[in-house]
């Protein structure tokens, strides 16, 4: 019996001791992060699987885990197909599937930390087709039989200074508490950690790769907010940083003060709570009032000194990238290298910043096939040789106090067929012409979302992922609620209109299963444009990122004379602004890099 069977079969019995007949383990934790600690890597100890976003469901007889289009070919990979069925999302929800394979009159356990209310009332209604009840459980079953699971992280907060983030914390806190007042409402509780670190002007380490601690506020209409966060984490400096008007509790004692709001107003976020935070406040004899977390549009509408930290973190990254870029191609070709060897040398040309202080996100080094899996996650037993004839993809990032990257490119190693070069040339086409949307305010990033796709689309092709995704400031590089995809893209949300000041990636890609996958990602910052003559102010991008793109794999007569043009200025903005970082050879192959490419 298999390491991941054994744990399965634990599970079922942990579940029959609390009379449970079904158990749901999403992928998250008591802050509806996307990225969790280990402390919260349920889903993964339970079956093996590594992706960034996933749900399992478990009943006596049969198991399911869904996963969407960017997992398809990953989850089978790292997920054994004897003990667990694959479902994909959207085409199936996970109530949806409940619905069909849970006994009549069940009763299906949930965690009310790890699931939103709104998942709770629209599971509860598929269940109710069939008599059966969704239960919410004291102790999460999985934990109970998790012998080694990881404590929580006791990283120590840090300040993040004002000269980084552009707003003192009290500014923030103040417009919350007339934000607060418009609402007549008492107090907003702010359970997701990107909105309470961005609030007190404050980064932590306890989720891996994103610079926020475990931790919840309360910010009352006065100003004043209550932060929960265990006392170890504290120090002088910190709470000197907060002052008197953010009172210290230990974070053990949040659950039981959400029930002194009796009489009290309280703004919860249905999407960025959990459902034990708004039962608690109403158990208490609270009201709880459902609004978005006022922080979410200012904190992802970026003030002019994150703008210019951004820039200058892209020009710090794209020199270390540039670096690597050219590494790579001098050693991969000469044999021995893989993809762990080459995500650690980019990690080195990081770090020889100085001024590192992570990275984004683990870096998905993929070559050949393991570039057709959009999230691959490599590892010691994963990790493949990069050899001659392969594509070799590299989606990488950093953490800086002055902002976050992400960045993707492709890099042939050796000669790439025709075939390699025309799917490259369709990607790069969707992703000038995004970069180059001009677009009147009020448009979303679905609306957008066809023009990179376009040219995919006109050879019949197409890719199982979002074109964009917002990026904090030096926060999560994952980052709401802008985004570019399709509308029935999984998480996709409520179509939200971009405003100036959001920074968005831009990540079209092809993925030929089995042989190799294709993305070219840049971030974008979206400005104003007025036109001479024009009515209306316009909006539009500007490109962020500063990385050669690879000329090699680009078929110039498959570009337009503007895709052409668009080309050679960005790399000639590339070579102008990297080479006064670079020396030597480095500068110089960055220089003929960026030639200008004829039609």
């Amino acid at each position: 019996m298999s390491t991941y069977t054994a744990r399965l079969a634990a599970l079922r019995d942990q579940l029959t001791r609390q009379q449970l007949d079904g158990f749901v383990v999403p992928l998250t934790d008591e802050h509806m992060s996307e990225y969790v600690g280990a402390y919260a890597q349920r889903l993964a100890w339970l079956t093996g699987f590594q992706g960034s976003a996933g749900t399992a469901v478990v009943l006596p007889a049969e198991a399911a885990i869904f996963t969407d289009g960017r997992y398809t070919l990953q989850v089978r990979e790292q997920v054994s197909g004897d003990d667990w069925q694959f479902v994909g999302v959207p085409e199936t929800s996970v109530s949806g599937w409940l619905a069909g394979h849970a006994k009549q009159g069940a009763r299906i356990g949930y965690d009310p930390w790890l699931h939103t209310r709104v998942w709770v009332d629209e599971a509860s209604k598929a269940l109710a087709a069939i008599d059966a009840t969704l239960i919410p459980v004291d102790t999460n079953p999985v934990d109970a039989v998790w012998p080694d699971q990881p404590l929580p992280s006791d990283a120590k907060l840090a300040v993040h200074d004002d000269s980084h983030a552009g707003r003192s914390s009290a500014d923030k806190r103040a417009a919350v508490a007339d934000w607060l007042v418009e609402q007549k409402a008492d107090a907003v509780v702010l359970a997701a950690l990107e909105s309470i670190a961005w609030l007190l002007n404050v980064r932590g380490g306890d989720v891996s790769r994103t610079p926020v601690a475990l931790s919840y506020a309360v910010v009352n209409a006065d100003g004043t907010a209550d932060l929960y966060v265990a006392p170890d984490k504290m120090s002088d400096p910190v709470a000197q940083h907060l002052g008197n008007a953010v009172r210290i509790h230990d974070r053990r004692d949040f659950a039981s003060a959400l029930g002194r709001f009796g009489g009290k107003r309280v703004v919860v976020d249905p999407t960025l709570s959990v459902a034990a935070i708004p039962l608690a406040i109403e158990a208490g004899g609270g009201e709880v009032i459902a609004l978005r977390d006022p922080t979410v549009i200012p904190r992802a509408v970026k003030n002019p000194v994150e703008q210019a930290g951004h820039r200058a973190a892209s020009i710090r990254d794209g020199a270390a990238l540039t670096r690597f870029l050219r590494w790579i191609s001098i050693e991969a070709p000469k044999g021995g290298q893989t993809e762990l060897t080459a995500a650690a040398k980019l990690e080195e040309f990081r770090r020889a910043t100085g001024v590192l202080k992570d990275l984004s996100f683990d870096a998905i080094s993929a070559t050949g096939p393991h570039g057709a899996i959009p999230h691959y996650h490599v590892t010691e037993e994963s990790s493949l040789p990069i050899e001659q004839g392969q594509l070799y993809l590299i989606d990488s990032g950093g953490q800086y106090d002055d902002g976050t990257t992400d960045v993707t490119r492709v890099i042939p190693i050796g000669q790439p067929t025709s075939e390699m070069r025309d799917r490259f040339t369709r990607v790069l086409k969707g992703h000038i012409a995004l970069a180059t949307a001009v677009f009147p305010r009020g448009t979303t990033g679905g609306q957008l979302d066809a023009l990179a796709r376009l040219p995919l689309w006109q050879a019949g092709l197409d890719f199982a992922h979002g074109t964009g995704h917002g990026v904090g400031s030096y926060l999560s590089v994952h980052e709401g609620p802008a985004r570019i995809a399709k509308p029935s893209y999984p998480g996709a949300g409520p179509s939200e209109p971009l405003l100036p000041g959001m920074i968005l990636s831009n990540e079209p890609g092809y993925y030929k299963a089995g042989e190799y996958g294709i993305r070219i990602e840049n971030l974008l910052l979206v400005v104003e444009r007025s036109f001479e003559g024009g009515e209306d102010v316009m909006l539009t991008f500007e490109t962020l990122t500063l990385v050669p793109i690879d000329r090699d794999l680009i078929d110039p007569a498959l570009l337009t004379p503007g895709e052409l043009a668009w080309l050679n200025d960005y790399h000639a903005r590339v070579a102008g602004t990297l080479a006064p970082h670079l020396e030597g050879e480095d500068r110089a192959w960055l220089i003929q890099r960026c030639a200008p490419i004829a039609g």
